[in-house]
């Protein structure tokens, strides 16, 4: 495997880094928001199922008792 010298390594990760399209200041704050308000709904689902189970096992307890 070839050996590149620190500095001609260091010229490649510019070269690399400089090809990077960085998100706008815009798709970051929507992209921010769009995983707050995803995540807020999927623990509104999970905790509505997790009470369905609840009642469902609580049903099944009393009646097995």
């Amino acid at each position: 495997m070839a050996r590149t010298n620190p500095l001609q390594f260091m010229q490649q990760v510019r070269s690399e880094t400089a090809k990077v399209v960085w998100p706008t200041r815009r798709e970051t704050l929507l992209t921010t928001a769009m995983v707050f308000v995803l995540s807020a709904v999927a623990a509104t689902f999970f905790f509505i199922v997790d009470q369905i189970i609840r009642f469902g096992l609580e049903l099944f307890i009393s009646a097995a008792s």
